[in-house]
C-alpha cells in the first residue's frame, strides 16, 4: 500500500494493452479508480461517483455523481 494525503493505493498494475490502473481507498469517504492509458487519454472514477475522463488531448469530461456530463476544455 502506498499512502497519500488524501488516500492509500491498495492495489495497480498493468493490464495486458499496457494501461496501468489503480484503486485507492479514500477512508471514510469510500474507494476510487484511477486508469492511465498508453495513448495518453487517464480516467478517475472518485468515491462520490463522480467521473473524469481526459482524452489525452485537451478534451475532457466530468460526470457528476447524479448523471450529468459536463464538457470540460483545456
Amino acid at each position: 500500500m502506498t499512502k497519500r494525503d488524501e488516500y492509500t493505493v491498495t492495489g495497480h498494475g498493468t493490464n495486458e494493452q499496457g494501461n496501468h490502473w489503480c484503486t485507492r481507498d479514500y477512508g471514510s469517504r469510500g474507494n476510487g479508480h484511477h486508469y492511465s492509458n498508453k495513448d495518453g487519454s487517464f480516467y478517475y472514477q472518485n468515491p462520490d461517483g463522480s467521473k473524469y475522463y481526459n482524452d489525452g488531448s485537451g478534451k475532457a469530461t466530468l460526470t457528476t455523481p447524479s448523471g450529468h456530463v459536463v464538457d470540460l476544455q483545456k
